[in-house]
């Protein structure tokens, strides 16, 4: 007989509430306990979908700490979730530290299908999507410029996450690296109300986020360069 899962990966909205699965809803509801990124702003989706369970904090400051503890609890027989803040957790946010425990572990994980920002971002984009290349964060400093040099031949669409301070200035940069022509989008706001998709090319897009106040999070597509 097959084990039963302990331990659920459940991705939550990327912006739209509605943007959540009948399973993921029923899921949160039957387990025992649900792992949260920041326990405030899961809450609100908690509590718009009537589920009241207990949640614990586990986010990149304390998933070390906290792993041991969780796969102890997993292992004695109760069942938990993990959501992330916005999105499939482990995908540049907290999770795989977890997941890799509860595997080791012998403990069974699932993860459901759900939202992130990076597919959306990609079809909006009209860039090429039968192959590309997620990103994700670069690094702020120490090994930033390596990792755009390795790229600067990459022929695939590449996928990238930026903090809304940090885009113009990436912008700019990838401009350098990649050619100010090289075709590329900027997503933002996702699923929400003032969501925005901005397409040109490279320079285009430097200087119209150039001085500009920018909010929500950012996914930057970049076309792969040409053959």
């Amino acid at each position: 007989m097959k084990d039963p899962v302990r331990l659920f990966i459940v991705p939550t909205p990327i912006g739209n509430l509605e943007d959540i699965t009948f399973r993921a809803v029923r899921i949160l509801k039957e387990v025992d306990f649900i792992l949260a990124e920041d326990t405030r702003t899961s809450g609100k989706l908690l509590q718009h979908y009537g589920i009241d369970k207990k949640v614990i904090a586990h986010h990149q400051f304390n998933e070390h700490r906290t792993v041991e503890a969780v796969t102890d609890r997993l292992r004695s027989g109760a069942t938990g979730a993990l959501i992330s803040d916005a999105g499939t957790p482990a995908i540049s946010d907290p999770g795989f530290l977890l997941v890799r425990a509860c595997i080791q572990a012998g403990i069974v994980v699932e993860c459901l299908p759900g939202p992130t920002a990076l597919i959306p971002a990609l079809v909006n984009s009209g860039i090429a999507c039968d192959r590309f290349l997620f990103e994700g964060f670069l690094p702020h400093k120490k090994g930033r410029e390596s990792r755009l040099a390795g790229l600067a031949e990459e022929r695939r669409t590449m996928i990238f996450y930026e903090s809304p301070h940090r885009v113009a200035k990436a912008l700019a940069r990838f401009a350098e690296v990649f050619g100010e022509e090289r075709p590329a989008c900027v997503s933002r706001e996702l699923t929400k109300i003032h969501e925005e998709n901005v397409r040109g090319t490279l320079k285009d897009l430097a200087i119209y986020f150039a001085g500009k106040a920018v909010k929500g999070e950012i996914v930057i597509v970049v076309a792969g360069k040409e053959t």
